[in-house]
């Protein structure tokens, strides 16, 4: 596959993106029509992520019939090329009504990596970025913080069901006894282009699915981020932990998370 084959891709995933995120926007605007139902504990399903997970479908199917589709609601495998996507990242705090939660577009090329697209269509934010050519948010250079001392950290960690509870709480409690601030927001995506932006400092989950991260591993890289090596082993199939942050905290979450 050549890079001119990834840029035609790049200069695609906004549309994709923006076209996903006003569909999306539809439904949270009118939360009738949501028809929410569960797929397990705190694990919400709307009638909106299958709609905006076969729009994405469709449409990369049209522009890219070679391409395979990795999604959190249709599934998916393994491809040379591959898109991996979530349409609705936040679901629980798309359902209720909260304005945290994105659209999360990821391609990967024989396993790598090399466009990630991020839309959070309430705050019409929207993070991009392509291996090798730096991270933007609405067009805009974006960089990871500075943030060396865990004292003046804010980080951020996810929770996930398919693990024991204790290991949320011991990253929470390393994190906290570092001098850190800890939160939650209940959107993986988000939580990986929040520490692009510098707006966090880390993001680490002792478990997460790749269509939660796919794009934020790329925006965050060219972010000048570090992030562990996440698609190795059979992340695709079944996740892995990630990590996420400053250069100038690597080793202080490495040791608090774990990873």
């Amino acid at each position: 596959m050549s890079d001119v084959e990834i840029e035609q891709r790049f200069l695609a995933v906004s549309g994709l993106a923006l076209a996903a995120g006003a569909l999306a926007l539809g439904y949270f605007n009118d939360r009738a029509s949501l028809k929410t139902t569960m797929k397990g504990t705190q694990d919400f399903l709307t009638v909106a992520d299958g709609a905006v997970e076969n729009l994405l479908r469709e449409r990369i199917a049209a522009a890219f019939p070679g391409d395979a589709v990795l999604g959190e609601e249709g599934g998916g495998q393994a491809a040379e090329r591959l898109w991996i996507i979530d349409p609705i990242d936040g679901t629980a705090n798309f359902a209720r009504g909260e304005p945290h939660w994105c659209i999360s577009i990821g391609f990967l090329r024989h396993g790598v990596p090399e466009i990630g697209a991020i839309y959070a269509p309430v705050a019409d934010e929207f993070y991009l970025a392509r291996r090798g050519g730096g991270a933007t948010r609405n067009g805009k250079p974006i960089q990871v913080s500075e943030t060396k001392d865990m004292r003046v950290a804010t980080v951020e960690v996810g929770w996930s069901s398919r693990r024991p509870r204790a290991d949320y709480l011991r990253i929470v409690d390393a994190a906290m006894t570092a001098g850190a601030n800890a939160k939650r927001s209940a959107s993986g995506a988000m939580g990986m282009a929040y520490v692009a932006d510098g707006r966090t400092d880390a993001y680490a989950e002792t478990h997460i699915n790749s269509w939660d991260v796919a794009a934020g591993v790329v925006i965050v890289r060219e972010a000048g981020g570090w992030v562990n090596d996440f698609f190795s082993g059979n992340a695709l199939a079944e996740g892995n932990p990630i990590l996420a942050c400053t250069p100038g905290l690597v080793e202080a979450m490495r040791r608090a998370s774990g990873v």
